[in-house]
């Protein structure tokens, strides 16, 4: 226990003769050097307060501003009209006794020029606002731009010249609008009509209309209260009411994984992994609290998203509760929690005021893969309790966890940067059915074997023993691209900027005098065991329900997709009803996540992707209908799809807002039987496309084996899939297919033959009509060239 004693900076013996003081001079200067190192962090989040409270104007404008009205005084000029006289009249008595009259003109004058300056920063500020609140041009086809949208992008740049913070856009972003309830309920029968035969969708239109005649309009009111004064009218619910309120496991049923590429691990040294991951993940945290990240923005242009959702990436654990679960942030934290072979280590990632090297991370690593100590009793499957039900969890953790040793250790794990846990499989694309172990892999991050990994933490990140990883993410506090963004700069940091020697291990030298990783402490009583083995049996059935399928599509990507002048999005979800529609002979409710982040604290929305024009598509094609009728239907079912993916990233989609006009009526104890029976419908096709967003990280050009799987998540409807798909250069398309054994309908690879099979018959198809034009173009050619 030498680094016990090591943290302990004086020790005192009382002797007949005094008392006796002994100072840890060590531990003294490791107690100097972290305050060193948290005040530089305190002026740095004042500093940035400060640039990104006056964006988008500059702290040094202030000084140009001071220095003109200056200038202009002395010229014998009054730019405030009478107002710095004004000001000059009402200076404190102290002030007109030590100054002179020029002196107090200067004051004066200073005290006007930064009330004008900040007059300016409002100004432009509500300015910035009212032109991110225009989306018209989301709208507008290629190559034919309105004047408005021109002037409209051309006043944007102006106003994003300066290069902004983090967060420095976020009080200039506009609140997500409270759609009428009249265009919401209308979209919303529009997306259910060729899901419903004639006397159903006669009943659901008669249901919608009294639902609007009656209590509708009443709980419009209040949801449009509520946008008044909050941020968002939806975020707060949607987290607390969707995520940490659900009593069933968060594992397989919330939370989703993020792979490592498809082709390469950089080392097969499971602890230089460990050590770049960490290291990676740790630079990627200092942009963060240092807002070094640029803000995302919408593909393509300087549209900035919303970047809330940052704040809580690190530091942050879902803590379990009876009726709901609480989110619990911490400002910062020196170690991260790492599990291997049934035992809890804190490892401690800065020491002497510094940060440690990957070499050194490496090290401790290695460290505690050589500790040969047997886990404690009751240790060892002590991360089931994540896994399981939350009331029990709860339970237990309020009876044995808010004292002694066992407290101690548990904020260890709650309160580290993020969680390790050190696989001992072997996992990624090898031996002889590579395919198969990908989706080996994919549960594997999914749930590990239901007590390696902890759940509760906002993200864990696995690493295998042959130097593949991984991560597995709590949903609750972020949505997927923000976590896509995190785990793409690990990747490509770990890849190619730290790097490995020739014998794999990390860059850079060790400290040897390192302190020992500390092994975590527990008295787990039998009460406690025994509700260990029961939610570890909970989450075991859950976990051997789920059927996973990844595969890679390598027949054609984006490249080829977008030469037909079609959106690689909407081409792949009507292969999705395609190909559903054939492995089930019909069409069901279809969920993809959209976005909201153009607003203030957004998060996503719903784009029902089963329209009356991608049905008409698909039931064209299957009925053997000319292929020109089929390629004319599916334009229809892309135009569709692009435009309700518009509306839904722009604040006009269907589901969230019905999902707060339920929460009011609930609040307001009033039942309604419309909204019951909307929230009610299961989403047998979940989707998900995952946003390759940092490009320029990879140089797939020089090295193409750096390809991305991407991620996925569990299926959200028992009798349904969960597709989870990432567009990776211009060549390929990576899927992640997932459902439930239990359900004798679904099975994930022969869903995942039926996509590929979609994919292809629909690219034939197009084609076909490119191949013609084309030969068309052909034959007029000579033509052309005897009239030039």
């Amino acid at each position: 226990m030498a680094e016990a004693h090591q943290a302990v900076a004086f020790q005192f013996t009382i002797t007949p003769e005094g008392i006796d003081l002994q100072l840890s001079y060590q531990a003294l200067n490791q107690i100097y050097l972290s305050g060193v190192r948290s005040w530089k962090k305190r002026f740095s989040r004042l500093r940035n307060r400060v640039i990104k409270g006056v964006y988008p104007a500059s702290p040094s404008s202030w000084l140009f501003v001071v220095t003109a009205i200056l200038v202009t005084i002395y010229t014998h000029s009054d730019p405030s009209m009478g107002l710095i006289a004004k000001i000059q009249q009402h200076l404190p008595l102290s002030l007109h006794v030590s100054l002179g009259t020029q002196g107090q003109t200067v004051v004066s004058a200073m005290v006007f020029s930064t009330l004008l300056w900040l007059s300016l920063i409002l100004a432009l500020r509500f300015c910035l606002k009212l032109l991110l609140s225009y989306h018209r041009w989301m709208f507008e086809q290629h190559g034919r731009i309105s004047n408005t949208t021109k002037v409209w992008a051309t006043l944007v740049k102006l106003l994003s010249t300066r290069k902004p913070l983090l967060y420095s856009y976020q009080t200039s972003l506009p609140h997500l609008p409270v759609p009428p309830i009249r265009d919401t309920l209308s979209r919303y029968l529009e997306s259910v009509r060729p899901l419903l035969t004639d006397p159903e969708f006669k009943r659901t239109t008669e249901l919608t209309s009294q639902f609007e005649s009656n209590l509708g309009n009443r709980l419009q009111r209040y949801l449009k209260l509520k946008a008044l004064w909050a941020t968002n009218y939806v975020s707060d619910w949607w987290e607390e009411y969707i995520y940490l309120r659900g009593r069933s496991p968060i594992m397989v049923n919330s939370n989703y994984y993020g792979m490592d590429f498809l082709y390469v691990t950089p080392t097969p040294v499971q602890a230089a992994r460990a050590g770049n991951t960490i290291t990676a993940l740790l630079l990627y945290r200092r942009k963060v609290y240092r807002e070094e990240l640029k803000p995302g923005c919408v593909p393509g242009t300087v549209i900035p998203l919303c970047a809330a959702q940052c704040e809580r990436i690190f530091n942050t654990t879902r803590i379990p509760g009876t009726e709901t679960d609480v989110l619990q942030h911490w400002d910062d934290s020196e170690f991260v929690a790492v599990y291997h072979k049934g035992r809890y280590f804190r490892l401690w990632v800065y020491w002497a005021g510094r940060r440690l090297s990957p070499r050194e991370i490496e090290y401790q690593i290695q460290r505690i893969l050589d500790d040969p100590s047997p886990p404690q009793p009751g240790e060892d499957k002590l991360g089931a309790l994540t896994a399981g039900d939350r009331i029990p969890w709860s339970q237990v953790r309020k009876q044995y966890f808010n004292y002694g040793v066992n407290k101690k250790s548990l904020d260890a794990i709650e309160r580290a940067a993020f969680f390790v846990s050190l696989d001992d499989e072997e996992q990624g694309m090898m031996g002889e059915y590579p395919a198969r172990n990908l989706d080996r892999y994919a549960k594997s991050l999914l749930h590990g074997k239901c007590y390696d990994r902890w759940f509760d933490k906002s993200f864990s990140i696995v690493i295998y023993k042959n130097g593949k990883n991984g991560l597995n993410a709590e949903h609750s506090w972020a949505d997927a691209p923000t976590v896509a963004h995190l785990w793409e700069y690990t990747l490509a940091t770990d890849a190619f900027q730290l790097g490995y020697t020739e014998e794999g291990h990390c860059k850079g030298e060790v400290d040897c005098s390192l302190p020992l990783p500390q092994r975590l402490i527990w008295d787990i009583p039998p009460e406690v065991q025994a509700q260990v083995a029961s939610s570890l049996a909970v989450a075991q059935a859950l976990a051997d329900d789920v059927d996973c399928h990844v595969f890679p599509f390598r027949e054609f990507g984006k490249g080829r997709i977008k030469k037909l002048r079609i959106s690689p999005d909407a081409f792949i979800q009507i292969s999705l009803q395609l190909a559903y529609y054939r492995d089930r002979g019909g069409f069901c409710l279809t969920y993809e996540a959209s976005m909201t982040r153009l607003f203030r604290e957004g998060r996503t929305e719903t784009v029902r992707s089963c329209t009356n024009e991608s049905c008409a598509f698909v039931k064209a094609l299957e009925s053997g209908e000319p292929e020109e009728q089929c390629r004319h239907l599916f334009r229809l079912a892309s135009v569709k799809h692009q435009n309700l993916y518009r509306m839904a990233m722009t604040g006009a989609g269907i589901d969230r807002h019905l999902f707060c006009l339920y929460v009011v009526s609930k609040y307001l104890g009033v039942e309604s039987s419309f909204l019951k029976e909307v929230l009610s419908e299961p989403w047998r096709l979940s989707t998900s496309q995952t946003p390759v967003q940092q490009m320029e990280l990879f140089d797939l050009k020089n090295h193409p084996d750096f390809i991305s799987l991407g991620g996925g998540f569990g299926p959200v409807a028992d009798d349904g899939y969960g597709v989870s798909y990432i567009i990776v250069g211009e060549d390929m398309i990576n899927f992640h297919v997932s459902s439930k054994y239990s359900c004798s309908e679904t099975d994930s690879h022969r869903f995942g033959t039926q996509i590929n099979k979609a994919l292809e018959d629909i690219m034939t198809i197009l084609s076909a009509d490119t191949k013609s034009t084309s030969s068309s173009k052909g034959t007029a050619q000579p033509q052309s060239k005897k009239l030039l």
